[in-house]
Parts: C-alpha cells; sequence; structure tokens
C-alpha cells in the first residue's frame, strides 16, 4: 500500500505525441507523491456519494483496476431541513500524519487511488434557477441550493483532493447557447479562476492539483479566455478539464496549454467515441456509460486491438458479421453456461465465478451480481486503455483503431434484466415521468379470494391468475407461497354452503347437493 505525504507535486510527462504541437493521440504519464502514478491515456471511476456503486472500498483495492475517483461535492452539502446551518459531516473529518486528507478518510479510498473532486456530478442535472455571479446552483439530496465560489474553495482546501476542477459557468443543457450566454459562461468562468489563485497561497502544504475548464462553447467564444488561460494562470494550473473535445484542436494556438493533460468531462457512449477522443488528443476519461451498464446487467467483451479469432457461440455473435460490445446477462442462455463472462478474461469475476452464476444472481436481484459485474465490466475497460497505450507505444494506433471500429458492433446491447433501484437525487423527475423504481412488495385479494397485483404502467388492479402464465386450475402461475396455495386450492375444491339458485337437479347431484323436493299442496 502506498502511503499519502504532506506534499503534493502533480507532474505530466507526454511519452510521445502524434504531432509536433502536441495535438492528436498521445502516451504520457501523471506522477504524484507517494510513488502514485497514472499512465494515459486512462481513466477515472465515477462515484455515488463518494463510493463505485456496488463496490466496497476493500474490493476496490483488491479487484478494481483503477486509479483515480471522480467525486461530486454536491452528494455531501445537503441541508439539514430541521437544522439548516448544519455543517456537512464531510467537513468534520479528521487527518492523522499517514492519512492528511480527508476526503480520502471521509469515503475510505485507498491511499494508492487518486481521488478528483468536483462540485457536480458527471452528467449534471440542469438546474431550473441557474448560476449566479457569486457562483454556481448544484443539485443535492434535499434539493438545489446555492454553492459559492468561496465555498467551493475552502471545501477544495478543507479535504485536499489530488486533484479538483475549478468552477465553470455551464448550463448543463444539451442545447447551444447563444453568443450572448457563451460569452457570459467565459466571462464568469475567467472571474472565478482568477479569484481562486488570488486568495490561494502557493506554499500550502498538501496542495491540490487544479484542473481549469474549457466550455463546451465555439473556440471564438472563449478565445479570449483561453489566451488569459495560457498567459497569465498556466504556471498555476495543473491540467485542463475539457468540457468539449472538440476544443481540442484549437488549443495548438496557445503553447503553453499544449503540454497540460487534458481531463475529458465530454462523456463518450461507447468505446468508439473514446477512441476518436483520444485521436483529438484526450488523455484522462470518465465514463458514466460504465455504471449504467453494469446496472443494466451486461457485461462488455471487447478488447483493444480486436482478437484474432473471436468465440463464435451464440452469446458472442448476432445478427451482423460485427462482434458485440457486451453480452446480457439476463438472456435465458446464460442460466446454463458454466464459463466466464468474457472470453480470455482474468478479472476477480471471470476467474472466480461463471456466466450461470452471475446470471441467477441479477435473476434473484442479488447485490453480489451488480458488485461481481461492476469488477468485470472495470477490468474489461482498463484492459482496452492498456491496449491503446501498447498501440500508441508501437506506434500502430491509427490501424488497430481502424481494426476496431470494423469489428464491433456500434452499440453496447441494451440490458433486459431489471435494475437496482435508482436514487432521486441522480435525476430530477419531470410531470407525468413514470416512476422509476418498482414497488418492493405488493399483494391483495380480490372479492373472490384472487390475488391481485398492479400491472405495469396502469393504476387498477386485475387478477394476478390474468397477468402471470397460468397453471392447471389457474393456481400454479399465482406467485405466494405453498401454504397459502394449498389454502386456495382447498377453498376452491370444497362444496360451497349454499347452491346457486338456477341449479337443476342434475347440477345438484354433481355439486353434492341433496335434491330439494318439491312443495307439498
Amino acid at each position: 500500500m502506498t502511503n499519502d505525504t504532506q506534499e503534493n507535486t502533480m507532474r505530466f510527462e507526454l511519452l510521445k505525441v502524434g504531432l509536433a504541437d502536441g495535438a492528436g493521440a498521445r502516451l504520457g504519464r501523471l506522477a504524484f507523491s507517494g510513488s502514485r502514478a497514472v499512465e494515459t491515456p486512462n481513466f477515472f471511476a465515477i462515484t455515488s456519494r463518494g463510493a463505485i456503486p456496488h463496490v466496497t472500498p476493500d474490493n476496490l483495492e483488491k479487484h478494481v483496476p483503477v486509479q483515480g475517483t471522480y467525486i461530486a461535492l454536491e452528494d455531501f452539502i445537503e441541508r439539514s431541513q430541521a437544522n439548516p446551518t448544519r455543517t456537512p459531516p464531510i467537513y468534520k473529518t479528521p487527518s492523522t500524519s499517514t492519512r492528511p486528507r480527508p476526503l480520502h478518510n471521509f469515503t475510505v479510498t485507498p491511499p494508492s487511488t487518486l481521488t478528483l473532486l468536483a462540485a457536480r456530478r458527471l452528467p449534471a442535472v440542469p438546474s431550473p434557477q441557474g448560476n449566479t455571479p457569486a457562483g454556481i446552483s448544484v443539485f443535492t439530496s434535499t434539493g438545489f441550493q446555492n454553492l459559492s465560489t468561496k465555498d467551493y474553495q475552502t471545501a477544495v482546501a478543507t479535504l485536499k483532493p489530488d486533484m479538483a476542477i475549478s468552477l465553470a459557468d455551464l448550463t448543463n443543457s444539451l442545447t447551444t447557447p447563444n453568443s450572448k450566454r457563451a460569452t457570459r459562461m467565459a466571462e464568469r468562468t475567467e472571474d472565478w479562476l482568477a479569484q481562486w489563485f488570488a486568495s490561494t497561497p502557493t506554499d500550502s502544504p498538501t496542495r491540490t492539483a487544479i484542473f481549469a475548464p474549457t466550455l463546451p462553447v465555439p473556440y471564438a467564444m472563449q478565445w479570449e479566455y483561453l489566451t488569459r488561460l495560457s498567459e497569465d494562470f498556466s504556471p498555476s494550473i495543473a491540467g485542463l478539464a475539457v468540457y468539449s473535445t472538440d476544443i481540442i484542436p484549437d488549443l495548438s494556438n496557445h503553447p503553453s496549454l499544449a503540454s497540460k493533460p487534458r481531463l475529458s468531462l465530454d462523456p463518450p457512449r461507447t468505446p468508439h467515441h473514446i477512441l476518436n477522443q483520444i485521436a483529438l488528443g484526450a488523455d484522462i476519461f470518465l465514463l458514466p456509460f460504465l455504471n449504467s451498464i453494469s446496472d443494466s446487467g451486461v457485461a462488455l467483451t471487447f478488447s483493444f486491438p480486436p482478437l484474432s479469432s473471436p468465440p463464435t457461440s451464440p452469446p458472442f455473435q448476432n445478427s451482423t458479421s460485427l462482434l458485440p460490445l457486451g453480452v446480457d446477462l439476463g438472456d435465458p442462455l446464460f442460466s446454463t453456461r458454466v464459463a466466464p463472462l468474457s472470453h480470455g478474461c482474468k478479472c476477480y469475476t471471470c476467474t472466480t465465478h461463471h456466466a450461470a452464476y452471475v446470471h441467477h444472481l441479477l435473476s434473484a436481484r442479488e447485490m453480489l451480481g451488480w458488485t461481481l459485474l461492476q469488477i468485470h465490466n472495470h477490468s474489461v475497460v482498463s484492459g482496452f486503455f492498456a491496449g491503446v497505450r501498447a498501440s500508441l507505444a508501437s506506434g500502430t494506433f491509427a490501424e488497430d483503431s481502424a481494426a476496431f471500429q470494423r469489428a464491433y458492433d456500434v452499440e453496447v446491447p441494451h440490458g433486459t434484466g431489471e435494475r437496482p433501484r435508482a436514487r432521486g437525487y441522480h435525476f430530477k423527475s419531470e410531470g407525468g415521468d413514470k416512476p422509476r423504481n418498482k414497488k418492493a412488495w405488493e399483494k391483495g385479494l380480490g372479492p373472490d379470494g384472487e390475488v391481485l397485483t398492479t400491472t405495469e404502467g396502469e393504476g387498477e388492479r386485475v387478477p394476478e391468475a390474468e397477468a402471470r402464465a397460468d397453471g392447471p386450475d389457474g393456481l400454479e402461475g399465482l406467485n405466494i407461497g405453498e401454504v397459502e396455495k394449498e389454502r386456495l386450492e382447498r377453498d376452491l375444491t370444497e362444496t360451497p354452503v349454499m347452491p346457486d339458485g338456477d341449479m337443476n337437479a342434475k347440477d345438484l347431484v354433481e355439486g353434492g347437493f341433496a335434491e330439494i323436493a318439491p312443495e307439498r299442496k
């Protein structure tokens, strides 16, 4: 285990570049104190409230090959409705001489794993109230609230992450801002960065490496901001947080920024998009799709460069000649597949368990299923980046990237299994949205003793026998316990106490009733 030290110095070394001006795909190394180094291109894992979803800190250290985590401050600073002035517990975390970083201590992040702190999650939930000249709006578990530039800077100084992204004035919307809004975004971001460095002592212990943002607006709209970033702030910033990778080719106009590491905050949706951003010159990636793929029950199966002899069994081939990027473990084909999740994978999941076991866990909604998937999928992506670095070192990246594009499907398959419960503070509900989480338990009896359920998307209750596959007498498909099932079988076969009024003599005999004699006159 690597121990942290009081002094944090980050150095970035370019080992190989595609073009002389630093543009194009490049090979590098991020070096930190305590002999911690990150070979680039690489990725950091995205956390939820400080933890990689479904992965405990001990499993992170032993089985998940990631070297850094992305942590959002808005996950921890919600206001208590009972005590609005309460100090968030994360700010009260103690530190020691061997573990001087409170953020590591509060989240129980292993000392060998780097922490990257930002104000907002990725992707961020758009705020209806917008930002102000004094700060931004963040979305906590108790709703939206303002985070001033001073408070965020104090949080970074208190928590002492290895890296932090300074505030940027963003809309977090899919629509492109107009020219007036884009100009204001650049001006505010520049002012906030100037305030940051004006009030930060350069000789403070446990210094945090600051990544300055570039904005998701056209280059012409932020040219002045990038010019000042290059001329005035370049010695103080450790790297660039790139919200749109389309701006990377234009950074060659600012030579002092060319040697800075580039953190892509432009989330790629597939490995193909990752390769495109690597070709532009991005160094560190954040991959929101990785957690969502694991939640959907999909196991990634790709490698870089592609295998020369890929598997041809049914789960690993589709209707086209292209290889799938992943397989849906909810598919019944995996119920009897006693083999690793992915051909040739050496991760903990694939070396100790088989696909049929993970399929069973997901079908039973056991949390261990998603844990094993997270370990596997993060290992696959880690191997993907290792292959990219080897390809860059050998000078065959362009050919290998083209071969990958030809070999694999363009989209990751959608999982058919039931996902874990969604957290309300990760999304903002809109009017008319259906509930994202199904009710964990619901059962009732109708007037005739039938078990009722609520069909998905409808408000009325219908007999469960109609919603589920029926067996003999309509009982085998009922989702009830054996005791209740036996009771229903007995009740439905016993002779009723009173016969129906329209039964004739034959019906009475067959139903077990004595024939009613005609009235005497």
